[in-house]
């Protein structure tokens, strides 16, 4: 499947500049894109590589970039218009000679839309429903209770647990899990007593979720993702956590039980967040950050020390061990010092 350049400028409302019936075939980057490839500039500091690039066409901000490339289209934010771009070069769905394939196995109470496709070995458990144009990738598994929005995609080998609901646009990637137990246990004589959990997962409309991330019931209210929220791979997303809309968080992040992030905020790489805390609106909070208590104002947040040699490391460390007693000196100091300067 390919696309003239004035078809692509029409669909990014963009600019442009060079032959209209140019023919795209893909996506590249600027480095390695080809003839028949669209590649793209967000980041001035790149606008060198143009006069080595040997795309096709590139989408850009400045205009008078375009003297640099083959051919150009220009729009205000190239890194969204080659975000919109790639909805026209998805790899689409070939389907089966039925829309149900033969060996999935759907309870009879299951209401499925009749433009939903239903892939190998899929299991869609009693009383849910599949909405219109969903897509359900071979081996995925569709618990009993759940609901699932129109033009929603579950990649291969996803698992919905019981009482899910899921909106509209939703994408989950293989190996997520949706609503399995929280954490739950009571300790008694030296063992723990599991606590069942009888809440439910709630995710809103154009959430994606990634491969192998999974996101818990709540213990007895609900866990709740808002609409337009990103959640990366290898997230784990405790019991009762509560998402604010269009919030991101990147890979291998923790969100202990019953905390609640508010809208808009991201979270890096690797952070961990302690349950029973809440983070206002606008809060970004860096990679492998620990947050700890409760953010009430919006902003960006760190923690940790800074990467360096192990040997200096080493020092840091043990002079973070230190601290209390340095402060102590300092204090003694201080009062040595202003005695001092009160008698001078």
């Amino acid at each position: 499947m390919g696309y003239t350049l004035s078809e692509i400028a029409a669909h990014v409302g963009g600019e442009l500049f060079g032959d209209p019936e140019y023919p795209i075939s893909s996506l590249g980057s600027l480095d390695h894109a080809g003839a028949e490839q669209l590649s793209f500039l967000s980041n001035p500091k790149f606008a060198s590589k143009l006069t080595l690039c040997n795309a096709g066409a590139v989408l850009l901000r400045n205009p008078t970039d375009a003297e640099n490339v083959r051919n150009a289209i220009v729009v205000r934010n190239p890194y969204l218009a080659y975000a919109q771009v790639t909805v026209l070069f998805k790899h689409q769905e070939e389907g089966w000679a039925n829309r149900i394939h033969p060996t999935a196995v759907i309870h009879e109470t299951a209401r499925v839309s009749s433009t939903a496709l239903i892939g190998p070995n899929v299991t869609v458990g009693a009383y849910s429903v599949i909405g219109a144009n969903c897509y359900l990738g071979p081996g995925s598994v569709v618990g009993e209770h759940v609901c699932l929005g129109g033009d929603s995609r579950l990649a291969g080998n996803v698992t919905i647990y019981d009482h899910v609901e899921i909106g509209e646009r939703c994408i989950l990637h293989s190996g997520s899990i949706i609503g399995a137990d929280g954490f739950g246990f009571a300790p008694h004589d030296g063992q723990w007593n599991k606590i069942h959990q009888l809440g439910g997962v709630i995710i809103g409309d154009d959430v994606e979720i990634g491969a192998n991330t999974t996101v818990d019931c709540g213990a007895i209210e609900n866990t709740v993702i808002g609409s337009g929220v990103k959640i990366d791979n290898l997230v784990q997303i405790a019991h009762n956590v509560v998402i604010g809309d269009n919030s991101a968080i990147a890979g291998c992040v923790g969100v202990a039980g019953s905390t609640i992030i508010g809208e808009n905020c991201t979270i890096a790489g690797g952070a961990g967040l302690a349950g029973h805390i809440t983070l206002v609106d606008n809060v970004h909070v860096t990679a492998m950050s620990l947050v700890t208590r409760s953010i009430d104002t919006p902003g960006s947040y760190s923690s940790g020390t800074a990467l360096d040699s192990t040997p200096k490391w080493r020092k840091s460390a043990a002079r973070l061990r230190r601290i209390e007693s340095m402060a102590a000196q300092i204090s003694k100091l201080e009062k040595q010092v202003n005695t001092l300067l009160t008698k001078g």
